[in-house]
């Protein structure tokens, strides 16, 4: 998306050195920067992308944003802070172009949610969505600029690490329509409890021009203080018509829907997706059809062979809600399952309790079935205590490679197996070593 350095200025109220003519693009990156563009420098707790400018002046940028009044660039807009800049040049762009925003949020589910909501709405509009899981500030702000110009529908997933997050990226994306999927225990090391959990995801009210639609969870009912028009959607509303591995019938407010996917899970994100379907005015045929359309992106519900064995990998990210719903999904659909569970991350001074947790529902609800459990790392060993208690047979394993060759030395081709971990036990090590 390019800019003229009027419209930059404009929007960013910069003090502006030097003069340019034309229209630039924005780049934050020294390592892809292309000749032309106008450098646009980031900073963290351990770094400062302004100490880069003359590393971007040499890479061909045409100018640099910056904070000091040292900068040798011919050209620079002076800002007070180059991370508020950036929002604001996507919010002018956001206004400009106005496509119908639709904001994601929830304690899990969300990118699973955006994935179906694009394939819905991608049915009619010419729709842009946040890429992979880019869903903080700064990836709002790439979503935005790399939004085609006649985009129609913006769908934009907002992530949070603390309270005051999403609100920041709701004031800058002004959603016209909001999506809770649900206010879990996910991140709760960092918030300290499930109210704030629930504040932190209502926050994308803050900015909201139309319509909530949301998971009926007693805490977002709670804390969701918008005046305008909400929808609240469940499970319970749905009878389920059939289930097998790779796909699901149900039936919604009386109509019927299919998707390519198991998990009852899955049905409940995809009912968001029906909903602001049909307030974007939607024919039935088009959101049953784009449903149908909807397929899982890496690491969830991935179905790959490695060295003989059918493996499900949905390890991206876990949490104890999420872990509860997929597992459950897999039980009852395979036979002869073999469960891989590692640590869940994130989840505070209870997180050994959290585990237990998971053990205890699924020991319960699945008392009697088959299933192999194998666990991996110090936390997961709480979930397979409790699952033992069950009368579950269950191994534990400190790493990866000592999993991978239990594997390989004692269970035979031909069985599913299914993964579920937080990204940072890199789960596809395991698949990786079995092909090997």
């Amino acid at each position: 998306m390019r800019f003229l350095v009027d419209d930059l200025k404009r929007a960013t109220n910069a003090e502006v050195k030097g003069s340019l003519d034309g229209d630039y693009e924005i780049s934050t990156d020294t390592r892809t920067i292309k000749k032309g563009d106008l450098y646009l420098p980031l900073k963290g707790a351990n770094f400062d992308g302004e100490n880069f400018c003359d590393k971007a002046i040499e890479a061909g940028a045409a100018g640099c944003f910056c904070t000091k009044d040292d900068c040798t660039a011919d050209f620079t807009l002076k800002v007070p802070d180059t991370l508020t800049a950036y929002l604001q040049i996507a919010n002018f762009a956001r206004r400009k172009y106005n496509p119908k925003v639709i904001g994601i949020t929830g304690s899990s589910g969300k990118t699973t949610t955006k994935e179906m909501v694009y394939s819905v709405i991608s049915e009619k509009f010419k729709t842009h969505k946040t890429f992979s899981n880019h869903n903080n500030e700064i990836g709002f702000c790439q979503t935005v600029l790399s939004m085609p110009e006649d985009t129609e529908v913006l769908i934009v997933e907002m992530g949070m690490r603390g309270l005051g997050e999403i609100e920041l990226i709701t004031r800058y994306s002004e959603p016209d329509y909001a999506i809770i999927t649900n206010a879990g225990s996910a991140h709760i090391g960092r918030l300290g409890s499930l109210d704030n959990i629930a504040k932190a995801k209502c926050e994308i009210t803050k900015y909201l021009k139309n319509t909530l639609i949301a998971n009926d969870c007693e805490r977002i009912r709670k804390f969701a203080g918008f005046e305008g028009e909400k929808i609240f959607y469940s499970l319970n509303d749905v009878n389920i018509l059939e289930k097998r591995s790779g796909y699901s019938k149900f039936v919604y407010k009386n109509k019927e829907y299919e998707l390519n996917v198991e998990g009852d899970y899955n049905i409940e994100n995809s009912l968001s997706a029906i909903e602001i379907a049909y307030k974007l005015g939607m024919s039935y045929e088009e959101i049953k059809r784009g449903l149908l359309n909807y397929h899982p992106i890496e690491k969830r519900w991935e179905l790959e062979n490695a060295g003989g064995f059918n493996v499900i990998n949905d390890s991206y990210n876990a949490n104890p809600e999420s872990m509860k719903a997929s597992v459950s999904a897999f039980l009852e659909l395979y036979k002869n399952p073999v469960v891989i569970l590692g640590n869940m991350g994130e989840l505070g001074e209870n997180e050994i309790d959290f585990h237990r947790e998971v053990g205890k529902y699924l020991g319960g609800k699945f008392r009697g079935n088959n299933a192999v459990f194998l666990t991996v790392g110090e936390l997961a060993y709480y979930i397979g205590e409790e699952l033992s208690k069950y009368g579950f047979e269950v191994k534990h394993f400190d790493n990866n490679i000592e999993t991978s060759r239990y594997i390989l030395d004692n269970l035979h081709g031909g069985i599913t197996i299914f993964l579920k971990a937080s990204r940072a036990m890199k789960f596809e090590e395991i698949i990786e070593n079995l092909k090997r």
